[in-house]
């Protein structure tokens, strides 16, 4: 995605490794933030993208269970794919842009059915296991620590939790090409992520499936996505063609991934302590999962920190009180 950005304090990229940390302590990752953004309207409506959201669309008609309790998306913007989880009881969109949220509130109305959360990915607001699948679509490329994103979403998913993730391949059939002709400096087989913008990130199919591995993500099924992103293909060949091939070609993610776009579906494993009954929410700051509905929104009795919900939209960035 592109868009306007504000920083954290920096931080280098590197692996976590299997620490299963919750908590990103001290330093904090950079943040790719959309607020103000009219990424949606750009990018997606006036952007000549219409191939690939249907691409993705039809990706996501595959990989997504056709009735579900509740699912989290993170990364949910302005909600251009929420309405492809219709199977679902409850749909709880996260974003760290108020401003995307917002659009995506007038885009789907107000009502139990959804959730807007103004949060940070890397500290999700959620307790242990309260949801059965987590989609994070387009977002994951803007992370400087993929790893500790998964962990965090491996914790809020129930054991066998169903995880939707899409990522940006280094190594496809364009980035390749472009490295024998000489015409790119880095190597799209060396397992690294580049960084072909600022916080804008192109990884490794080997390196995404070893991060599921370590933050405890067993993978069932790998689509590749969106193999005519090329302009000038896209201005001479029908949209329907470009999208009926690429329909075709995804069923190939299992044995090769060489599409600018890849599509993962896989489960949660291993054994987790079940949250408190009756617990949905957990402080960002604290982990304290006491939490409490008040007026102004949701009060945490580990800090006494008070959670505003502003406008229907849950705010996990800015305490009222500390």
């Amino acid at each position: 995605m592109e868009g306007y950005y504000a920083y954290a304090q920096v931080r280098k990229y590197g692996r976590l490794k299997s620490e299963r940390r919750l908590r990103v302590e001290e330093e904090n990752p950079l943040v790719c933030d959309y607020e103000g953004s009219d990424y949606q309207k750009q990018f997606w409506e006036c952007g000549g993208r219409e191939y690939e959201d249907r691409a993705e669309a039809i990706a996501l008609r595959r990989l997504t269970p056709s009735a579900g309790d509740r699912l989290l998306e993170v990364g949910a913007g302005a909600g251009r794919n929420t309405h492809r989880f219709e199977g679902f009881r409850q749909v709880v969109l996260l974003d760290y842009a108020r401003s995307q949220l917002a659009l995506a509130q007038q885009r789907l109305g107000a009502s139990d059915r959804y959730l807007y959360v103004e949060a940070d990915a890397y500290r999700l607001p959620f307790a242990q296991g309260v949801f059965d699948a987590v989609a994070m679509i387009r977002t994951i490329h803007h992370m400087v620590d993929p790893l500790a994103v998964l962990i965090q979403i491996h914790h809020v998913l129930c054991c066998e939790g169903l995880f939707l993730l899409e990522y940006a391949n280094k190594r496809n059939v364009k980035a390749i090409a472009r490295w024998i002709l000489k015409k790119q400096t880095w190597n799209p087989f060396d397992r690294q992520p580049v960084e072909f913008a600022k916080l804008n990130f192109d990884f490794h199919p080997a390196a995404i499936q070893v991060w599921l591995g370590e933050a405890g993500f067993k993978i069932t099924r790998q689509l590749t996505v969106s193999h005519f992103r090329l302009d000038w293909l896209k201005q001479r060949v029908p949209l329907k063609v470009l999208v009926s091939l690429d329909s075709c070609l995804q069923w190939t993610g299992n044995w090769w991934q060489l599409s600018p776009s890849v599509f993962i579906q896989s489960v949660a494993t291993g054994e987790r302590r079940p949250a408190p009954e009756g617990a949905f929410w957990r402080c960002p700051i604290c982990d304290s999962v006491d939490i409490e509905k008040a007026n102004q929104g949701l009060h945490c009795l580990g800090c006494q920190r008070l959670w505003p919900l502003r406008d229907g939209i849950y705010d996990f960035k800015e305490p009222l009180t500390t």
